[in-house]
């Protein structure tokens, strides 16, 4: 039986890289809960374990007393019995006794024993695949797909299995099984079963962790990622610092003839990516962030972090983006909220009240008289400061606003 029970548990033990301490102190304190449950305490009791040999010994200290007066047998042996195992034994004094624990205890609590024991051998083997993969958290590992299914990716990395959610997933990426792909290690979540191990193609950090790999510079410190903000399967912006003036950021990201970074965007699927050198002038970084597009003023809003973008009128588009994306991702690479703005529109020049053919001259001449030459003066001044200065009724002002504001709606 006891070679059974070691045959049961060794392959777990080499395969599962379970030390021999750890294993030995398990079968102990299971041994020990048997000899608890058989014999109601386990004080006087020790297991010894071979695990080269797959010997199992069980040793129980006892009192010995004069035959025909023993009250415990847990605790205590007769003489004539003590002789058996040492001859030399004497009453009062301890002896060893070696326990049969085949005959002791039955075959079916050491089988409920040996279940027991691989129980918490699968325990163990559970928890150091938590703490190695917990620990490998934000490493970039290379998986096989062995199962695809409408809301995950399982790979299988050095025999272990671990799995991209569909929300970890590239919306525009398609794969098959045994395929092999990269992604970096998200998070490890304890389960009632094995832990799952999260893994992701989405994540910003993938994308860091590949500059890593590509750009020695970067692995090094020499080149720093300040910030990262990602469409995935679409675009990302890049914002770098080099701790060393003789080293040209960007051109580090980018490489000899762009090898660098079109291996960056080969494992991204074509990926789109700005590099753009980071700077504490929150201005400056706006304008970078616009990249490709330059922007020819910045006004920044007070009372918040908003930030009004003029940009040329045959380039608005592009710095929108599509869909919005290259605004959207300058204001997260900056933290500024931006809002592009035609440069047509920042710029118009104020509207002469003779152009407004809507008005009649007697209304463009009192309008004059009272020290308004353009429309916007007008709307500017507001409905009361007309009334004051003018001796027209209220009727005309609120015709003449009306004029001027269906004028500029219109025009919009």
């Amino acid at each position: 039986m006891k070679h059974e029970i070691v045959d049961a548990v060794s392959q777990l033990i080499r395969e599962k890289g379970i030390d021999r301490e750890t294993f030995q102190e398990i079968i102990e304190s299971v041994f020990l809960s048997m000899i608890k449950r058989k014999f109601g305490q386990s004080d006087n009791f020790s297991v010894i374990f071979n695990m080269d040999k797959g010997d199992i010994e069980i040793q129980c200290i006892k009192i010995v007393v004069p035959d025909g007066e023993l009250e415990d047998s847990n605790e205590e042996i007769t003489l004539s019995e003590a002789i058996v195992y040492d001859p030399y034994a004497e009453v009062g004094e301890e002896t060893m006794v070696m326990i049969d624990y085949e005959k002791e205890f039955g075959r079916r609590i050491i089988i409920s024993a040996k279940q027991h024991l691989i129980q918490r051998l699968r325990e163990i083997e559970k928890e150091n695949l938590y703490e190695e993969f917990i620990g490998r958290v934000g490493e970039v590992v290379i998986g096989d797909i062995h199962q695809i299914t409408r809301y995950e990716i399982r790979l299988n990395i050095d025999k272990t299995e671990v799995i991209i959610p569909r929300s970890e997933q590239v919306y525009n990426e398609h794969y098959r099984r045994g395929d092999a792909i990269k992604a970096i290690i998200l998070d490890v979540v304890r389960t009632t079963k094995d832990p799952e191990i999260i893994v992701s193609r989405k994540d910003i950090g993938f994308v860091k962790r590949l500059f890593e790999l590509e750009v020695p510079e970067i692995f090094d410190g020499i080149v720093e990622i300040k910030a990262i903000a990602r469409e995935a399967g679409d675009r990302t912006k890049i914002a770098v610092e080099s701790n060393d003036k003789r080293i040209d950021p960007i051109g580090a990201c980018v490489g000899m003839k762009g090898v660098r970074i079109q291996a960056v965007v080969k494992e991204l699927n074509r990926e789109k990516i700005d590099i753009i050198h980071w700077t504490n002038d929150s201005e400056l970084m706006v304008r970078r962030s616009l990249s490709p597009v330059i922007p020819l003023e910045l006004i920044f809003l007070e009372g918040g972090n908003k930030v009004l973008a003029v940009i040329p009128d045959d380039q608005i588009a592009q710095a929108i983006g599509k869909k919005g994306q290259n605004i959207r991702l300058a204001s997260q690479l900056t933290g500024y909220e931006i809002d592009p703005i035609k440069s047509s529109d920042y710029y118009q020049e104020d509207l002469n009240l003779d152009d407004v053919e809507e008005l009649t001259e007697n209304q463009v001449s009192f309008l004059k008289e009272a020290g308004y030459s353009t429309a916007e003066d007008v709307l500017n001044a507001g409905r009361e400061a007309l009334i004051e200065k003018s001796d027209v009724s209220e009727e005309i002002v609120d015709k003449i606003l009306e004029v001027l504001n269906n004028y500029f709606e219109e025009s919009e």
